[in-house]
């Protein structure tokens, strides 16, 4: 932290004021917000003007971990240290409102105080209130959370059942976070969601959900939703997974990470942007993961920019006669791969492909699996989109599948601007290599006489052929 010098020179002689301390109080506030507030409170020494400055400070921030980290090879610190610390800052606090509050406790739970702090922090009227909470027994947060007036963004992360009161009200929530926690039942859950009025950001990471079976989160102010799920690892024949349905019309991005073992149903969405799917698959469970995989990209057909893995794409194979039913994503412009081409996957990516006519930016992020064969017979190449303009290759290695693939692409004119070609970072090759790789692409008879090929590199300024 750097302090305010006490003297400068004026005139030729030193005077007791500094520059800072003439700053307004809100801009010395605006200068503490950024400093931990533990040294806010340090401030008070230098000088009057500082001596009641933290007091009023808009963030504050209490993290039990620092303590650990300042006594590093040292004894345990002393948590009631950091408990009266907190009780101090809060105790001494004015009336102002605070922004953002803060609370990590990680080692030094304390019920009563933990209840304490956070219901000060709502009793200021706090923006935004972040509780990281790791418990031994159920704990109950204060109440009076789920009916504050103030909250715009709330994220709880707490390793145990969320016990959620039965009237619930947030007028201006408009981001909520939950991690680890687990949801109660049906009816409460899906009073939590609804009490969201105007919530436009929902994050759901490693939550538990095995309490529930059927809940809808319906929202017609929500724009951003990311889902990442655990694995569930009861017997197969088990159907333990919930149902989850999401009906919002304004969602404009979704990403969802996890192993499908809850059913998840869109419905409604019909401006989405942009989605991102990276689904994991318990081989026990791949036939009904694979279902829910389909019935997952259902509800997401109208995206414009999707992004798929590598175990998203492979789950077709699994849901045998119902891919009949797959959606045909008429808006999709832009396709992200982000996994390995293999020889177990490529043909149920020509059958996704199949199902987005109008890509114009398709983007293998990984490129091929090394053990990957492939011959031109191999594809059916009548297909893959007809009005492609750009096809990024990363991870190429110049082996003879690949050579193979981008042959094709560009025999058959499917490519109309541009093909960029990314080497592999970490392949050795000689530049000899290189030129008849480049030679043997040239030498194709492009389909469409204006696509451009360009070779990438991380070392190197890329070519254009």
């Amino acid at each position: 932290m750097i302090f305010p010098n006490k003297k400068k020179l004026v005139g030729g002689t030193m005077s007791n004021s500094d520059d800072i301390s003439q700053l307004p109080d809100c801009i010395l506030h605006h200068i503490l917000s950024f400093i931990p507030t533990k040294d806010d409170v340090k401030t008070s020494i230098l000088s009057k003007r500082w001596k009641n400055l933290w007091t009023s400070v808009s963030n504050l921030d209490f993290d039990d971990a620092l303590l650990y980290k300042e006594m590093e090879g040292q004894d345990p610190p002393d948590e009631i240290c950091f408990m009266n610390f907190v009780d101090r800052v809060l105790l001494f606090r004015d009336t102002s409102t605070i922004h953002k509050f803060r609370l990590s406790c990680r080692v030094c739970f304390n019920p009563s105080r933990i209840h304490s702090w956070i219901s000060s922090a709502i009793i200021h009227n706090v923006h935004e209130l972040d509780l990281c909470l790791f418990v031994e027994d159920p704990f109950l947060l204060p109440q009076s959370i789920f009916s504050s007036r103030s909250l715009t963004t709330l994220k709880i992360e707490m390793n145990c059942v969320l016990q959620i009161p039965s009237f619930i009200n947030f007028p201006h929530l408009k981001t909520l976070h939950l991690s680890l926690i687990t949801f109660p039942d049906d009816e409460l859950t899906q009073k939590l969601f609804a009490g969201c009025l105007v919530l436009e950001e929902l994050v759901l990471l490693d939550c538990e959900w095995t309490n529930l079976k059927n809940v809808m989160i319906s929202s017609s102010t929500l724009k951003r939703l990311t889902i990442d799920d655990l694995p569930y690892f009861g017997p197969p024949d088990d159907s333990r997974g919930c149902k989850i349905m999401i009906d919002a019309m304004n969602l404009v991005f979704f990403k969802y990470t996890g192993y499908l073992s809850n059913e998840i149903l869109l419905c409604g969405v019909l401006k989405l942007v942009k989605a991102d799917i990276s689904v994991s698959i318990l081989h026990e469970r791949q036939k009904e993961v694979a279902f829910h995989v389909v019935d997952l990209l259902n509800g997401i057909q109208t995206v414009g920019y999707l992004r798929v893995s590598k175990r998203t794409i492979e789950s077709f194979v699994f849901a045998d006669k119902k891919v009949v039913h797959f959606p045909v994503f008429q808006n999709l412009t832009h396709l992200e791969l982000s996994m390995e081409i293999g020889n177990s996957t490529i043909e149920a990516l020509m059958k996704f492909l199949n199902s987005c006519p109008n890509v114009q930016s398709l983007n293998f992020t990984e490129g091929f699996q090394h053990d990957m064969c492939l011959k031109e017979n191999d594809l059916t190449w009548s297909t893959l989109p007809k009005c492609l303009k750009t096809l990024t290759f990363k991870n190429f290695h110049g082996n003879d599948s690949e050579i193979c693939f981008l042959k094709c692409i560009l025999q058959n004119g499917l490519v109309s601007d541009k093909m960029n070609i990314c080497w592999c970072d970490y392949f050795l090759r000689d530049q000899k290599w290189e030129k008849e790789v480049k030679k043997t692409l040239k030498s194709i008879a492009c389909g469409s006489k204006s696509c451009v090929i360009t070779f990438l590199s991380m070392y190197r300024v890329h070519e254009d052929i």
